[in-house]
């Protein structure tokens, strides 16, 4: 009878993570279509610009008459090839997921505005209007992808290659190359546009922070856990992020034992949860809210 017992243990146990990794593609793919629903629908209604590899492809929509979706898909291709062979299939898995349903959905709405099912969104006489239903909805959408562990590609892929390859801040590069979109933008739109873009970008950042974490900078774990050391590799290796082993002892058993402390941004720390839990079910830790964090891996102090 105990062989069976733990074969239907087994079965259940398969069941359950097939059901979380289906509640995570959903939202993952609601986020998806929510941001391509918002790009298309004011942004590029309204010819306003976005940060990332979609922001490149938006440029050659106006520049060129590219379509948005064909244009993504195609920017990332190359950048996926680089992510797979550098930063390993499994941390790629839902970026490459969550950049395909993006490119389905902006496909899907760019045929469902072309053929007039929904009237375009076009208000020339309010465009701070338009910037801030379109911060909302896009940091809504992205914080939902966020949120279940997913990214939508492009931008992030480049900066996590850039950090492991010259230790640069992921937060600086991400900030320095929409920057340069942004200003390449004003060869082809007006500076009116480019900075009723800014307010849309800074709305959609705030709305990303509050949707994933509630605006928090960053997570800390104490983890209490079976093998901490194995613990403390998995965290370097699946999340490219530092974890401390403190010396502690017991209060009830007064026998030592090691804690793993670490700290990681918001979009990180579900997937630290999971892999605490995949690591030992019956591990215990505490999450506490981070409003600042200073040193490598986040915001560094600049030389003078």
């Amino acid at each position: 009878m105990l062989p069976e017992f733990g074969r239907k243990g087994g079965r259940a146990l398969d069941g359950s993570r097939a059901r979380k990794a289906a509640l995570r593609w959903a939202l993952i793919a609601a986020g998806a279509a929510l941001y391509a629903f918002a790009l298309e629908y004011f942004i590029v209604s309204n010819r306003l610009m976005e940060g990332g590899v979609t922001g490149v492809a938006v440029l050659l929509h106006y520049a060129v008459g590219a379509s948005v979706s064909l244009a993504a898909l195609l920017l990332n291709l190359p950048l996926f090839w680089l992510g797979w062979r550098r930063l390993g299939q499994r941390a790629m898995l839902y970026t490459i997921g969550g950049t395909l349903l993006l490119s389905l959905f902006l496909w899907i709405w760019e045929k469902v505005l072309d053929a007039g099912f929904i009237p375009p969104f076009v208000m020339e006489d309010d465009l701070i209007l338009v910037a801030l239903c379109a911060g909302v909805a896009l940091g809504t959408g992205l914080g939902m992808v966020f949120r279940a562990g997913g990214t939508t590609g492009g931008i992030d892929i480049l900066a996590r290659l850039l950090n492991r390859r010259f230790g640069w801040s992921m937060g600086r590069i991400i900030l320095g190359i929409d920057g340069a979109i942004l200003a390449s933008s004003l060869f082809v739109l007006p500076k009116e546009r480019v900075l009723y873009t800014i307010v849309s970008v800074f709305v959609a950042s705030r709305v990303i922070d509050f949707v994933v974490e509630g605006g928090n900078a960053a997570k800390t774990f104490y983890i209490f856990c079976r093998e901490p050391e194995r613990l403390v590799d998995t965290v370097m290796r699946e999340l490219d992020r530092g974890a401390t082993l403190i010396e502690a002892t017991g209060g009830y058993t007064g026998k030592p034992r090691k804690i793993v402390y670490c700290v990681v941004n918001r979009m990180e720390a579900r997937r630290l949860q999971t892999l605490v839990r995949e690591h030992d079910r019956r591990a215990f830790f505490v999450i506490g809210d981070v409003h600042e964090v200073w040193g490598e891996g986040f915001r560094e102090e600049t030389e003078d």
